[in-house]
Order: structure tokens, then sequence, then C-alpha cells
């Protein structure tokens, strides 16, 4: 990986910020998920970082959950992923272009929408 960090790295730390929150908290009792997120900087599959984003927890952390396997695993280009985490993208249509690939239980992939992401101006990103 080179220098720099991943622009998704500060959209983690404000989700680990926002489920302190009580809407955070809220969010976490709805969705009640694991999410792994796989993140490659042009291609998946090749020099991915590994998320778990955690929402029955509430808590986002770099890496794998160790002896637990998540409900979900979602494999992203980092751009594509902050897209979506934005709302500019659809997460049903990125995978269905291939943008998204996805291990692990279907239901709880279409539960992962841009309504998990605190709201944040364009600005941060």
């Amino acid at each position: 990986m080179a220098a720099g960090q991943f622009k998704a790295e500060t959209l983690f730390e404000l989700m680990n910020k926002h489920f302190e929150t009580d809407e955070g908290k809220e969010l976490c009792k709805k969705v009640n998920l694991v999410y792994q997120i796989n993140l490659a900087p042009k291609k998946i599959g090749f020099n991915e970082v590994c998320y778990t984003i955690d929402l029955k927890n509430g808590k986002v952390i770099k890496g794998a959950l160790e002896g637990e396997k998540p409900d979900a695993a979602l494999s992203f280009v980092e751009d594509d992923f902050v897209k979506i985490a934005q709302g500019k993208m659809n997460p049903q249509i990125a995978f269905m272009r291939g943008k998204l690939k996805v291990k692990g239980s279907m239901s709880a992939a279409q539960k992962f929408t841009p309504d998990i992401f605190p709201k944040l101006p364009v600005s941060k990103m």
C-alpha cells in the first residue's frame, strides 16, 4: 500500500464517534449486523485493507474480528465504497455492475446502505 491514508479511514473514525451518540446507538440496535469491509486501491482482490464495521457492539476496527465470522464480507475499490457511504452510488447497482463483491448472507448485505453511515459534509472526504 502506498503512503497516505485511505479516505475511508476518515469515514471509519467518524463512524466510531457516531456510534457513541444516541442516534448511533439506535442504529446499532436496528441493524445488529457485523460487516467485514475489504477495500482495494484500484482492483478488488488486490492489496486490500480489511476493516470490520460491528453494528452489534457499535465500533469499527481495522482488521477482521478474531474468532467471529461477519454476517457479510463486502469487497470494494475504495472510491466506490466512499461513493456508497456518501449516498452517491446505490449498493445494489454497484453489486450488479461488479463494483461490490459479497460473501456471506445476502440479506445482511442488502441492509448495507448509506443509512448506516453518519451524514457528513462533502469537504470531509
